[in-house]
């Protein structure tokens, strides 16, 4: 698969290669997708899911494969399936209680580790190229996990999401929509993988977000891809 960004073209292997390491199958691809709208909030437990062409169209793979996954899903107790006229498949109310049991610290490892290189390709490559009106959604991003982390109650399932939103803009901006499916595919798979980030580490990663940001405008490539690295140490 090769994506041109918006500072030119990538030729990405990782989870799109069918004999690399990072290799994902069409079911893989439903389970990460799935998982990251259960992070981002778009779907949460109880939710009903779209029906099976919808879901098969807007992953641009086949309506067997799709249902399949979802069956998988079923067994593995991350979803739940209803028959009658208000039938359908459901994010499982234990969703957050199953999700536990599939956590895999190897594959995480690995996912993670084609995150950080995806990360600091786009971010060497577009350091200098940037400027404050391309950054504005994460800029916003930013001020809004510092925000949150002064409240003395901060919601983590809000400080998750704007951590994932952060990667996912950050990847669109830098290197297009393309760089952004494969992030949202890898975010979506460490989202079952492996444990959600505690208070403190999100906070720590935000510092992260800031630093990186305001290196890339000035053009400080190598300080930006050390914010990447430092980031990728709290995960």
């Amino acid at each position: 698969m090769s994506t041109a960004g918006k500072f030119g073209p990538y030729s990405l292997a990782g989870p799109y290669s069918q004999t690399g390491p990072y290799s994902q199958s069409g079911a893989d691809l439903v389970r990460s997708r799935i998982a990251l709208q259960v992070r981002l909030a778009l779907l949460r437990p109880g939710d009903r899911l779209p029906d099976t062409g919808a879901l098969a169209e807007q992953l641009g793979i086949g309506e067997m494969t799709v249902r399949r996954a979802l069956e998988g899903m079923c067994q593995d107790g991350l979803l739940d399936r209803r028959r009658g006229r208000t039938g359908g498949t459901f994010v499982s109310a234990a969703f957050d209680a199953v999700v536990p049991a599939h956590h895999d610290p190897a594959a995480a490892a690995s996912a993670e580790a084609f995150l950080l290189l995806l990360e600091c390709g786009l971010v060497a490559h577009a350091s200098g190229e940037v400027g404050e009106a391309d950054l504005g959604s994460l800029r916003k991003l930013v001020a809004e996990a510092e925000e949150a982390g002064q409240e003395e109650q901060a919601g983590q399932e809000g400080e998750r999401e704007r951590e994932t939103r952060f990667h996912l803009e950050l990847a669109e901006t830098l290197g297009g929509p393309g760089l952004r499916a494969v992030t949202a595919d890898l975010l979506g798979r460490l989202a079952l993988l492996a444990p959600p980030p505690g208070p403190e580490a999100i906070r720590r990663r935000s510092r992260c977000h800031a630093e990186l940001l305001d290196h890339l405008v000035e053009g400080r490539t190598d300080r930006a891809v050390r914010a990447v690295k430092d980031h990728a140490i709290h995960r």
